[in-house]
Order: C-alpha cells, then structure tokens, then sequence
C-alpha cells in the first residue's frame, strides 16, 4: 500500500509515514477485515471501507450500502441519530469533524515543538500566519498607552496601602495646626479648608478633598466614582459625621456578601470591606453605638444603581 497525500493547510507530506500513522493503519485493516469478508468483490481492496445507513446517491444502486472514501455527511447524522447523542434540549447533536479534531490538538502536549516549524500557538496556522497576528509591534501611542495603564495599575495599589485618614472634632477645627503634611500633600488653600470642615465637600462616607481632581475620571469635572470607592481614595476624610453613613455602607457590604459568591464578593467589593473596618476602628464606641440607631438595613439608606440593588 502506497500512501500520499496533501495536508489542507500546509504542504505536501512526506510520503515516510511515522511510526504512529503507521501502527494506525495497521489497526484499521485488523478493524475493517470483517467487513471486507462481505462487502463486494469490487470494493475489497477499497482502503476506507464502511457500510451507509442508507445508500442516497444516484448510480448506488449496485453496490448497496457499501462505500470506501470519504464518508456522507447524511451518514454522520444519522448515526448521531440512531446512537442518541443529544444535547442538553434533546435535540440531535451535530458532529463537527473538523472542531473535533482542533480540540484535540490544542490538548496535545507542545513540548516536543519547540524548536520546530510547527511551535505555533494554533497547530493549523503557520508561523508566518502567527507572526501577523499575534506578534506584530505596537505602535509608538499604543506602548505610552499601555504603559500609562501599568502606572496607574500601581497607583492603585499604593494608594490601597495608604491607612484611612479618621480626625475627630477637635481634629477637624485645628486641620491646618495638627496636619501640616496633610495640608500640603492636598493642596487646601483656607477656603478648601472651611469648606471641608464645614461639609460643603462632603460626599457619602467621607469629606472630599477635591471631588474634581480627576484621581477616578476626568479632571476637572465631579468624580464619577461609586460610594464605597471613596473608602481607599487618598482624597478622602473620615470625620464623626460619617459614622452613620459609614455603618450604612457596612450593612450594604454585609447584604451583597449574602447574595454574591465568595469570590464575586472578593472581587468587587473586598478591599473595600476590609478599608471600611480600618475606618470605623478607630471611631469612638459611642458614636458608634449612637450612629447605629440611625441605620435601618436597607437599600434606601445608600445612592445605588438599580443593578446594585440587594433586593
């Protein structure tokens, strides 16, 4: 038996078969000897040998349900059909052949292609073909955009390790005397200053330092940021006023954690309950223990979307 043949979407193979394609032919021939004891006489020596369903082709008639070659696609539905494979409605799966076959080889173990022409993250493209899609150069823009991404990534992350800001009352009067650094690290002038203790810059859980800084969008315009994002703002300041919103925040997190998975909670909202108990630590128990009669558990309690309702 001469085999040679032409693969779709490379080059023509060698006519050397490897040992695997070889011990599969053998396993064919031992597989289809039966039915070759009673096909006809004229299809014997056919390599591909099987038996149709039906026969569906015009000029068939003489052979019966016999063919060699390529199989009908007729002849996959219906022994899809006949063996009940179904998906989950019931009904008759189609057999895709050819996604079959690429999920098998993007199973298949790469290392032995390293170093090969076949070392390409699909096995049916060339690496000419992955080399323009996958590994063309960015562009000049594209780079500084990326890297801006990255420095902000890491902004994010020290500003999460910043502790809370929390002042008392007399903390608030003397903000300028106590808190120099604060001050200046912040920019306040005396009017930003008046306005913070006065809660002119008050938001939900704390007092802003520049709700226009552009830290969560753009500058210059009212940051768009959800409540609780405020919690590891740099720009925010925690003062006894905020106690109460502060616990009505908690039961908010404490509600979406009974309707969200572990992870999911995590995700979204898990530094920002871990933020909100460094916060209220270091509050007095009494102001506490006096906002908490203030908190009634419910979604009314907190501006939310109607997507981040917990009803």
């Amino acid at each position: 038996m001469l085999v040679r043949y032409i693969k779709g979407r490379t080059s023509e193979e060698s006519i050397t078969l490897p040992s695997k394609a070889v011990r599969l032919l053998e396993r064919w021939l031992e597989y289809a000897e039966l039915a070759r004891s009673h096909c006809p006489p004229q299809l014997r020596n056919g390599l591909w040998l099987w038996l149709a369903y039906t026969s569906r082709r015009a000029g068939d008639e003489g052979l019966g349900p016999w063919r060699y070659g390529r199989p009908y696609k007729s002849t996959i539905v219906d022994w899809s059909r006949d063996a009940g494979v179904a998906d989950a409605n019931a009904a008759p799966v189609v057999m895709h052949r050819h996604r079959i076959r690429t999920t098998f080889e993007s199973h298949r173990d790469r290392s032995s292609w390293i170093g090969s022409r076949r070392s390409t993250i699909d096995p049916n493209h060339t690496p000419g073909v992955e080399g323009d899609h996958y590994l063309s150069s960015m562009t000049e823009s594209q780079q500084n955009a990326l890297e801006d991404i990255v420095e902000r990534a890491q902004g994010d992350l020290l500003r999460r390790g910043q502790p809370p800001m929390v002042l008392s009352d007399e903390q608030v009067a003397d903000l300028a005397r106590q808190f120099p650094q604060l001050v200046s690290e912040l920019e306040l002038d005396d009017r930003a200053i008046a306005e913070l203790v006065g809660g002119q810059r008050d938001v939900f859980v704390a007092s802003c330092a520049d709700p226009t800084a552009g830290v969560h969008g753009p500058k210059g315009k009212p940051c768009p940021a959800r409540p609780w994002v405020c919690l590891l703002c740099p720009l925010a300041l925690f003062t006894p006023r905020h106690a109460a919103n502060l616990l009505r925040m908690k039961a908010f997190f404490a509600r979406q954690w009974q309707q969200m998975s572990a992870a999911q909670f995590m995700a979204v909202f898990g530094h920002y309950a871990q933020r909100i108990e460094e916060v209220l630590i270091k509050y007095d128990p009494t102001q506490l223990a006096a906002a908490a009669t203030q908190v009634t558990d419910t979604d009314a309690e907190i501006p939310l979307l109607p997507e981040e309702s917990t009803l």
